[in-house]
């Protein structure tokens, strides 16, 4: 093993030393179950990087928010969580993980996220969205849009809301007005923005590009069964298949696959930390090389979806629980 090798494997050792045991709709179909699933895999290797195995985890920090949480947002300081059991969302300060006040959004929220200055979340069950703002979380308004939203995203001066009627819909940042929705196909689940397009992902197998300006689709691209998770890395698409036990890595500009990597168990969520890829699930949360899909680290813990980067730790959601956990 050389010198370079030898500090690379290092530098992981440091970093995973700390851990412990981790955005859409589907039009009849019910959540995709988040059971245990057993956990047989040993360590790995790709004849390069070695693969941190954690089955007993220790995380940084374990902060306790409303019920259930699923979403999770980054707003440039602090956290917010969707609590889908409590119908609220809560405001976590990143920096140490205090709670700062939790917010009565509507019925089972799923998605969550940050437009540059306000928080939206959906609700499943009242087929909404509400606008909170960022700062003290003031609730701006609440918008109706298409039927079972589940997770969303923002362009800068949109809001694009993933339906459970396989359509995606366009909202106004400033005031909520609906743009129009647009059809994706059956069990639209989660979108995001890529600098100027909108991905939005199939519970079947495929995700759609759509022209942000005006909701033109530009293309589907075929990935793994039960897509689901979705995130951009500043080149790259990068899909979780839930129902392949894989994650998909696409280029934006063409929607050309680049590769499918293995994520044993159940993927859900998926976030870009500046560097790396996480994906959560069950029964991992998972971390890979965005450079080359190779995994870097495989960390026991159940019963995850959301996941968000806040530059220097990522955020999972425990679903079942009441609490996020940092890594």
């Amino acid at each position: 093993m050389n010198g370079r090798w030898l500090a690379y494997y290092l530098s992981l050792l440091t970093l995973f030393l700390s851990f412990a045991a981790l955005g859409g709709a589907q039009s009849t179909v019910n959540t995709p179950s988040l059971g245990a699933l057993e956990s047989n895999l040993a360590a790995a290797t790709d004849g390069r990087v070695s693969v941190r195995h954690e089955d007993k985890p220790v995380p940084k920090v374990e902060v306790k928010v409303g019920d259930d949480p699923y979403g999770v947002a980054f707003d440039g300081a602090n956290i917010w969580t969707a609590n889908h059991g409590s119908g609220s969302v809560t405001k976590v300060r990143a920096s140490d993980g205090q709670v700062l006040g939790s917010y009565p959004v509507g019925r089972a929220p799923y998605g969550i996220t940050f437009d540059g200055e306000n928080i939206w979340a959906t609700s499943s069950v009242d087929d909404t969205v509400t606008k909170l703002r960022a700062s003290d979380g003031k609730n701006m308004g609440t918008f109706p849009v298409g039927k079972s939203p589940w997770w969303l995203t923002s362009d800068g001066s949109s809001i694009w809301v993933a339906g459970g009627v396989g359509t995606v819909t366009k909202l106004r940042i400033g005031d909520g007005k609906n743009l129009g929705s647009i059809n994706v196909g059956v069990g639209a689940i989660a979108a995001t923005f890529d600098g100027a397009n909108i991905w939005v992902t199939s519970y079947s197998n495929y995700v759609t590009k759509l022209r942000a300006s005006d909701g033109v689709v530009l293309g589907s691209y075929p990935v793994g069964n039960g897509c689901f998770g979705i995130a951009f890395d500043g080149a790259n698409i990068w899909v979780a298949n839930r129902g392949s036990s894989s994650v998909t890595k696409l280029r934006a500009s063409d929607g050309k696959n680049l590769g499918t990597f293995p994520a044993p168990g159940a993927p859900y969520g998926i976030a870009f930390d500046g560097s790396n890829i996480w994906v959560t699930g069950t029964p991992y949360l998972m971390e890979f090389r965005a450079s080359d899909g190779a995994m870097l680290a495989q960390i026991t813990l159940p019963n995850t979806a959301g996941v968000a980067s806040d530059g220097t730790n990522v955020w999972v959601a425990r679903t079942g629980s009441q609490s996020i956990v940092k890594f």
